[in-house]
């Protein structure tokens, strides 16, 4: 099994057995001693059905080193649950010490091997490797995804066992180390869900449910592990944002090792007994957390049953009742796509899926002031936006004889590329925007959409706002940074509120992190997603592309948008359901799930959906 390599090193066969009929794949590597001090690869792992659980072999006697240091690479590939195999490569003592759940690195290509020529004789007591690569990412403790640059080199030591005379590695590398395709047949994406704690939902209203995609291994208990994902908590860079219903120290019930939905698709799940003293409410969102979760990761589960430490039952919850404990984006199905026509008024197009565009009620439907963007409410009662001349910001309703008042923001910027952003909607109907001008670059926040902006502080921030879309939980936002050299990039950032500071409440944008590493210039992007955004921009000595980024900075499974010539602008759904819209120089087009590309005005810009 063992990482991916393209490179020019001699390559081995790789013995394999494989037991179709129990679904089991056994591969063994055969390595000989390097003759020299060249980089060695390790075997590319040839595609699995997903269905196919892949193990390793144990180390042969009287292997030599190199065979020892590329069986245990394979190893680590492997579906072995806890790496018993991979630890049989290891010293009694290192097999102790060595935490494989620490993190794994991800490189471009498998691991290359290199001699430590200091040590590369077989006829002493000890020998000593080095691993190198080029990094592409690392999946922490917590499996949480980020990208990486830059060289990994990571030294592998080998002792000769005074009693057996076989040689087995006493110093392995920190965690597991990967290529990139073996990365993406051994783990997958998946989203876990806790609650926005600073959305401001009003009481007795459903909780905001918000996504933290995590990585785990796809074929080693999936379920299991994601239960376990979600009792632990929220990942450190969103933790500061949501809260979990689990009380601190919940963990499944001592003993309980899988789990696994009957036949009516309900899972039962034992807790222990810190769980007990959850009322029914609280059970019923620590429920709605585990069904989100588990929906994200199979169809196969529709009801999740939580059990107390003494076996009875608190609470069971199905999907439909699930929406009565918390909502997320991807519930929220708009009932209206908007865009601006001929004229510069804000029209709308029933569903998204209609083919008659017509004027929004109230002003900005009505032509009066010409418009550049616009952005709609979530609740489709207000509109904000921008003039012909991006240098003012309105609000109006979407009702009928609505007027429309003076300009609530107003740019300085000399120039219409130095001013207004269009503007996005939160969740809890707070008005976001930023103003380009080289003089005083801001981004603001309304709160409500009216009244004096506040300046939200983000720092870190090593260029100008481009664009801005707050996603429908409320508590991250996606930004097109635009920076010195004229290349912009795509950034997702934690909103963070202090209601505490007095009468007008100090907003941050923390922790910016890359989502589209792979593009050096980035066009225009959108939610498409709980924790999943579209992106049009262009690779680095490439042409535009259009793809589907994850918040992390990792690229989902499932294929790209088909391409589309001269995008300017994108309006995506959290609703994954609804068509995904452009803006190109074909004017307003539109893609349906399976289809492709159709025109639907020829006459039309800045497509958005509710946000």
């Amino acid at each position: 099994m063992g990482a991916d390599r393209e490179g020019g090193a001699r390559r081995r066969p790789m013995r394999a057995v494989a037991y179709a009929a129990c679904g089991v794949v056994l591969l063994a590597g055969c390595a000989s001693m390097p003759d020299s001090g060249d980089l060695r690869d390790v075997e590319s792992t040839p595609r699995q059905d997903t269905e196919v659980r892949v193990f390793a072999m144990p180390p042969r006697d009287n292997a030599p080193p190199s065979e020892i240091v590329q069986g245990f690479l394979e190893a680590l590939t492997s579906d072995d649950p806890q790496y018993a195999t991979a630890r049989q490569y290891l010293t009694g003592r290192a097999a102790r010490d060595w935490r494989p759940e620490q993190s794994t690195t991800v490189l471009a290509n498998g691991p290359d091997i290199e001699v430590d020529r200091a040590t590369g004789h077989e006829d002493t007591d000890a020998f000593a490797f080095t691993l190198t690569g080029s990094r592409m990412a690392k999946v922490d403790g917590q499996q949480s995804y980020t990208p990486l640059g830059g060289q990994y080199s990571q030294p592998v030591h080998l002792t000769r066992e005074k009693k057996s005379g076989q040689w087995r590695i006493d110093g392995p590398p920190r965690g597991v180390v990967m290529g990139q395709s073996d990365f993406q047949r051994n783990y997958v994406s998946v989203n876990k869900y806790y609650f926005a704690s600073n959305t401001g939902a009003e009481p007795a209203t459903p909780v905001t449910a918000v996504a933290d995609p995590v990585y785990v291994r796809r074929r080693v208990d999936a379920m299991t592990q994601m239960v376990r994902s979600v009792l632990k908590g929220p990942t450190h860079w969103l933790g500061q944002v949501v809260r979990s219903s689990f009380p601190t120290g919940t963990a499944l019930r001592e003993g309980v090792t899988t789990l696994t939905p009957d036949d009516q698709n309900k899972l039962t799940v034992p807790l222990n007994e810190k769980a007990s003293r959850a009322g029914r409410h609280q059970c019923g969102e620590m429920a709605t957390q585990l069904l989100f979760t588990l929906r994200n990761l199979t169809p196969t589960v529709d009801t999740v049953a939580l059990q107390r430490a003494d076996g009875s039952t608190m609470c069971t919850l199905d999907e439909e009742h699930a929406e009565t404990f918390a909502t997320r984006g991807s519930m929220k199905r708009p009932a209206y796509l908007y865009f601006l026509d001929d004229r510069r008024r804000l029209v709308r197009i029933a569903d998204g899926t209609g083919t008659e565009a017509d004027p929004v009620p109230g002003a900005l439907g009505e032509g009066v002031q010409k418009l550049s963007s616009a952005a709609v409410s979530w609740d489709e009662r207000t509109a904000a936006a921008v003039g012909y001349d991006k240098r003012s910001l309105f609000v109006g309703s979407l009702v009928s004889g609505g007027a429309l008042g003076n300009a609530v923001v107003q740019s300085g910027g000399k120039t219409e590329n130095d001013r207004l952003t269009p503007p996005s909607w939160d969740a809890r109907g707070d008005l976001w925007v930023a103003d380009r001008d080289p003089a005083r670059p801001r981004l603001m926040v309304l709160e409500h959409g009216t009244g004096e902006p506040v300046d939200v502080r983000v720092p870190g921030l090593d260029g100008r706002i481009d664009a801005v879309r707050v996603a429908a939980d409320g508590v991250r936002i996606a930004l097109v940074v635009e920076h010195k050299d004229s290349k912009k990039s795509l950034l997702i950032g934690r909103i963070e509120r202090d209601d505490k500071s007095g009468d007008r409440p100090m907003v941050s944008v923390l922790e910016l992190r890359s989502a589209a590493p792979e593009l050096e210039d980035v066009t225009t992007m959108s939610w498409a997603g709980d924790s999943r955004l579209v992106v049009a921009g262009r690779e680095q000595g490439g042409v535009q592309t259009m793809r589907y980024v994850q918040v992390d900075g990792s690229t989902p499974e499932g294929p790209a948008p088909a391409a589309l010539t001269g995008v300017r602008s994108i309006a995506a759904s959290e609703d994954e359901r609804l068509p995904l819209v452009a803006y190109s120089v074909d004017g307003i087009v539109r893609m349906p799930a399976g289809a492709q590309w159709q025109k639907v005005v020829k006459d039309g810009s800045a497509p958005v959906y509710p946000g």
